[in-house]
């Protein structure tokens, strides 16, 4: 009787160690998958070095970002100023920098409200069907029927011009994204064995779609949250270049090249920089997010 009662205790402990063992070498493959390519690795580099520019700006930066220094306007790039001055004599590197902390937040904030607007219409929608399905998906079909950037720049003239204005119009029109996905994967979840096994010990819907449907349908959210994370900033850069967006004296990169298409030609460093940083940002979202695309497709990780 007691060597029947020492392996049933020791079933449970060997049952969870391999559980374990399973997750921390699925987790490890994940990795290696997705830092095993040069895209991905070029991507994750990108955006480390973005994130570490944000967080130690004030020690990066040789100036005050909107400190004037008009003895100084439009000095060419030196060793005194690297990327140049602007018009009034602003530092243009201290600018770039401080405005990864804008572009960073731009991107976060956006993805966040459409990620909250669109999984939960896609969630509903798909797990409720019916009437609501068809009442959400005519609402996202007609979201859907404006280019993104054209609905985000009506919203934003509506609501003033603004960078918090702008990250909501941009988030508002990236939902529509998240919602169509959300609910193709909640329509073919919701009719697994585990949801029937759930609806019949009697949970709520609430709690079926917070503990059994959401778990299941998160690797397709997050693969589209890294391809729309570049999309966000690039269209905040392009509504601040159109004046709705961040106001000056902010450094924002779009701002920037705005104020520096007058002198384009005497002193295009004042575009160059800021356009250079826009592209390397979307650059390596895109190269990581394609990565985390092809790491989470086994069929792909195989090869």
């Amino acid at each position: 009787m007691a060597q029947v009662q020492e392996t049933t205790q020791d079933i449970p402990v060997s049952s969870l160690a391999g559980r374990q063992w399973r997750q921390r070498s699925g987790a490890l493959g994940f990795a290696r998958a997705l830092l095993g390519t040069g895209p991905g690795r070029i991507g994750g580099m990108i955006i480390l070095l973005l994130i570490c520019t944000a967080i130690f700006a004030p020690a990066i930066a040789p100036y005050d970002p909107i400190k004037i220094d008009v003895p100084h306007r439009l000095t060419a790039p030196s060793a005194q100023h690297l990327f140049g001055a602007d018009d009034i004599g602003r530092d243009v590197f201290s600018r770039v920098v401080y405005g990864s902390r804008i572009s960073l937040r731009v991107g976060v904030v956006s993805v966040a409200i459409a990620l909250a607007f669109g999984v939960t219409l896609g969630m509903i929608a798909g797990f409720y069907g019916g009437g609501v399905d068809t009442i959400i998906m005519r609402f996202i079909d007609i979201l859907l029927a404006f280019p993104g950037f054209l609905l985000a720049l009506a919203i934003v003239a509506m609501l003033g011009p603004s960078l918090t204005n702008a990250m909501i119009a941009v988030g508002i029109g990236e939902a529509s994204g998240f919602a169509r996905l959300v609910r193709g994967s909640v329509l073919s979840v919701k009719e697994k064995d585990y949801v029937t096994a759930a609806q019949v010990v009697g949970a709520s819907n609430m709690r079926i779609m917070r503990t059994a449907v959401l778990p299941n349908v998160l690797a397709p959210i997050v693969i589209l949250t890294t391809l729309l994370f570049p999309v966000a900033i690039l269209a905040a850069a392009s509504l601040s270049f159109l004046g709705l967006g961040a106001q000056p004296p902010s450094p924002e990169w779009g701002s920037m090249l705005v104020a520096g298409r007058t002198f384009i030609t005497t002193a295009p460093w004042l575009i160059n920089f800021p356009g250079l940083a826009i592209f390397i940002t979307v650059l390596g979202f895109n190269l990581f997010g394609n990565a985390m695309r092809d790491a989470m497709d086994p069929r792909l990780r195989q090869r």
